[in-house]
This record gives C-alpha cells, structure tokens and sequence, in this order.
C-alpha cells in the first residue's frame, strides 16, 4: 500500500481581496510545487484530517474526531459546493478499524466540509471531486479540546487501516500554523453569533457574504499591526516544524492546549490536522520530508507553512512508490 502525504495551511483570504502579489505568487509557487508531487504519485483515494469553523460542527454535539461516510462542500469562501466523492464502504470500514484499535471516532452520513477541507483538494488536484476521499474531521476550534497524543493515536490507527488497502493514499492534514484569526468562541459569543456555533444551521447568500466581509477587514486590520488577535510567533512555528521534520511527534504529547493558544493563537490547534496526518505516515516507518515551506503571512492572519513527505523506504524516486 504505497502512501504519501501533503500537509499544507489553508486561508479563505488566498482567494479574497486583500493579500499583495509577491506574496500569493510566493504561497501559488509552493503550492504548485506540491500539487506536482501528488501528480506524480497518482492517488487513487485521499484520506482528509480538517478542522471546521462552524460551518459542519457545532455545540449541540462536538465531538473530537468524525469520519464522513457521505459529505458535501458548503461552497464558503468560493469553494466548491456539493457532494464530494465519498468511497461509502471504504470510510464506514476505517471507521471500525479505528474504534476497534481503542481510539473513539464519530460517524457522519451526511457531513458538511468547509473551506478547511476543500480548499486543499482544489489547490493539489485541481477539484474537490477529482480522486475518491475520506474526509475526517478533527475538532480544533471548539473548547474543551483532548490532549495531542488522542491525536497522534487517531493518525496511528488511520495509518494502520491504510496499510490494509491496495490502493495508492495521499493523506492530507489542512491547518494553519499560528493564528488567531476572528473565529468565535463559545465564553465570548453573544446573541445571533452564539446561537450559530450552537446550534448551526445554513448561512444565507447575506450572511456568507457579511461573513467574507468581517474577514477581509480583520485581516487588513491585522497586516497593519492592529486589532485583537496574537501576533503570530514564527518561532513557534518553526518549533513545530523542526518536531515533524525531524520524526519526533511523540515530542507533542507534552504541549498543552492553554501553551499552544498562549503563544500561538486560538487557531494554532489546527496543528493537530498535520499531527494526525504525520502519525498516520509515520505508521509505516521512519519518513522525510520533501516539499518545504514556511511564511509569516499577517495579510493571512497565519503562519502558512507546506509539507509533502514519503515513508523513508520510498523517498528515494517517487515515482516508484
């Protein structure tokens, strides 16, 4: 079973007005480099770790981890809206292999997917429908969030299941790195706000809209060096990376939800979508990375940062994987 991974931040403001040139031309440079890599590895089915922000999962039932068996893109942001290619019996069976190997994961027959998911698919294939996938999602939004290591044990057990199938899997993690971008929080929302992140429900074409806009200003307010969100902390960015490239994730177990949100932000859990992706190639042995790329975008309100990287056995020529 030969498998591949990509890690790689996603930001709806990469198709917003708002972010200069050289750097979209710098992250598209990186980005292309990489959908170059899944080119040539020929995936015959991707396996998703995502966050949502509100646009799938919400208070009235959170849980830490869910596979969807049926899913569809809710379209936010530009992305693509409808069902996604969901193999039914692939995803019903990973989700009794992960349960079986003791690590607790939720099952959706009908999950919505945002941009977290989506805009990855789009930017390496081309279409969110172009190869068959498995979309998982990973809570990093809503407080109260488990320790890093319940995460690394849903990547293992992925990562074992995969070893099972004949099929060519690319398993990718989609997050950002530090940042603190204007997502809600259940201690600080109020009225319309509140009642969305509990209880859900479609946006309409208004409110997306409104939504894109508070986004846009936030993240122009942040470029200029005001507003309420944390710096972001290329140091700690770094950190993390050096952990993944250098095969150390048991390293993670010992960061703390309130370490990571002090120094890196509210949505720097996201790094959990990478740890669950890593553990899951890591799975099958020591790996390297190959794709590097890491920059501090304020215009993104994050530390935007890629990874493709094969098991150590296979690194050698990739197209013989």
């Amino acid at each position: 079973m030969p498998l591949a991974l990509c890690c790689v931040s996603h930001s709806p403001l990469l198709d917003l007005p708002g972010p200069d040139r050289d750097l979209l031309d710098d992250i598209e440079g990186a980005l292309a480099g990489a959908a170059e890599f899944v080119r040539d590895f020929e995936p015959e089915l991707l396996v998703t770790f995502s966050p949502d922000h509100y646009n799938g999962f919400f208070y009235r039932l959170m849980p830490p981890f869910c596979v969807g068996v049926q899913a569809r893109g809710v379209g936010d942001y530009g992305t693509y809206s409808g069902a996604l290619p969901v193999p039914a019996d692939v995803a019903a069976d990973l989700a009794e292999s992960v349960l079986a190997a003791g690590v607790d994961l939720a099952v959706s027959m009908d999950m919505d997917v945002d941009h977290g998911t989506v805009q990855p698919l789009q930017r390496l294939l081309g279409a969110a429908t172009a190869v068959p996938v498995v979309p998982i999602f990973v809570n990093a939004v809503a407080a109260p969030l488990g320790p890093l290591a319940r995460v690394r044990a849903l990547g293992a057990a992925v990562g074992e299941y995969l070893a099972g199938l004949d099929r060519r899997v690319l398993v990718i993690g989609s997050g950002g790195l530090s940042h603190d971008p204007p997502v809600p929080t259940l201690a600080t929302a109020t009225g319309p706000v509140r009642d969305r992140i509990l209880h859900g429900g479609p946006l309409t074409a208004e409110r997306r809209a409104a939504r894109q806009e508070q986004v846009i200003a936030a993240a122009r307010e942040f470029a200029s060096g005001a507003g309420p969100s944390r710096p972001l902390n290329p140091d700690w960015d770094r950190r993390f990376l050096d952990v993944i490239d250098g095969n150390r994730l048991p390293d993670l177990d010992a960061w703390t939800t309130a370490e990571i949100t002090r120094e890196a932000g509210n949505s720097a859990h996201e790094i959990r979508t990478w740890i669950a992706a890593f553990a899951a190639l890591g799975s099958q042995g020591p790996y390297r990375t190959i794709h590097h790329y890491y920059r501090p975008a304020p215009a993104l309100i994050a530390g935007f940062a890629l990874r493709t990287a094969l098991p150590e056995r296979d690194r050698t020529d990739r197209r013989r994987v």
